[in-house]
């Protein structure tokens, strides 16, 4: 297929864009460079410069590479300035989001695959959490992208889509790693923490869990792509929304293990209070993304920060473009 990426620039939809470019698509990334490289985007992909909320952009982009599918991955993704700034993302996540299914619309778009997010869940009753369970986002980003996976449940009916919903994103797939400014990420940091010598924050360790502290499910990028082209190959016939996690959890305690044991170092730890909002553990039931796409994760936490540590050691400065825009 002729594949639109939205936000291909970025950590994850870099990633995205090679995959489906190895698996025989066309691919063209439509990306502001506002927090995406230009160097991440994959060779033989097309790039076109436009931000999501400009429709007469997207529209041309379909139309100029004769896209036949989105992958949406164009979005602001972070809790804390989602608080800071919920109209700003609003405006991107849900007006963008809505730009680009009518885009899609009128360029006769016929499948599209959503960037979404477990921060749509909030604060589980339980874990493994099931897509079936209550949708009550914690924060405005997750509101927002329940908002669009809204917008996409209401889209044309000419218009297959999907939602996938990601736990924790990490480690690196070849030349593509994390490069955020500022970095958020648990694993990036304590890799950073290792590579300097600096000491590293633990916020709370009086959770309800095994070792006090938070548990998380972490998946790692290669596998969240091969999710998408799955997704993207098998639409219309996938259920409208789908869980990507590993369906198992580590504590901060294990990851910060597992980079003193992958690195060889060994990282100076300080206790922070809890922050709020924090759940004490989110982990994915992936069942349904099994039986839906055939997906299975491949990789092992260690495999991702073993990846991460790879790519971070071959680019210490972060990409070499830094950011455009």
């Amino acid at each position: 297929m002729r594949v639109l990426v939205t936000g291909g620039a970025g950590y994850i939809g870099s990633v995205i864009a090679a995959r489906l470019l190895a698996g025989g698509h066309e691919v063209v990334v439509y990306d502001d460079l506002s927090r995406g490289h230009v160097d991440a985007v994959p060779a033989g992909a097309g790039l076109e410069r436009g931000d999501i909320r400009d429709e007469a952009c997207v529209t041309a982009a379909l139309r100029t590479s004769g896209a036949e599918a989105i992958v949406h991955m164009a979005a602001l993704a972070e809790v804390a300035e989602s608080v800071a700034q919920p109209e700003r993302y609003a405006a991107v996540n849900v007006a963008g989001t809505a730009t680009v299914v009518r885009a899609a619309g009128r360029s006769g778009v016929a499948r599209l695959v959503f960037s979404s997010t477990a921060a749509v869940y909030g604060d589980p009753g339980r874990v493994p959490i099931v897509e079936d369970d209550p949708l009550v986002p914690a924060n405005p980003y997750g509101e927002t992208k329940l908002a669009g996976e809204r917008l996409l449940r209401d889209a044309a009916p000419g218009l297959a889509a999907v939602a996938l919903r990601y736990f924790n994103a990490c480690g690196a797939d070849g030349a593509r790693g994390e490069d955020h400014d500022p970095e958020s990420h648990l694993i990036p940091l304590a890799l950073r923490a290792a590579a300097d010598g600096a000491s590293f924050r633990v916020f709370g360790d009086d959770y309800p869990t095994p070792d006090g502290t938070c548990v998380r499910d972490y998946v790692h990028v290669a596998d969240l792509a091969d999710a998408h082209v799955l997704a993207l190959e098998r639409l219309p016939d996938v259920p409208p929304a789908l869980n990507l996690g590993t369906g198992s959890g580590d504590s901060v305690l294990t990851v910060l293990e597992t980079v003193e044991l992958v690195t060889g170092r060994s990282l100076r730890r300080t206790t922070a209070p809890r922050r709020p909002g924090d759940p004490p553990a989110l982990v994915a039931s992936n069942d349904r993304a099994r039986a839906a796409l055939g997906w299975t994760p491949r990789h092992t936490l260690a495999d991702a920060v073993r990846d991460a540590w790879d790519w971070m050691s071959a680019h210490p400065g972060g990409y070499a473009d830094h950011r455009v825009g």
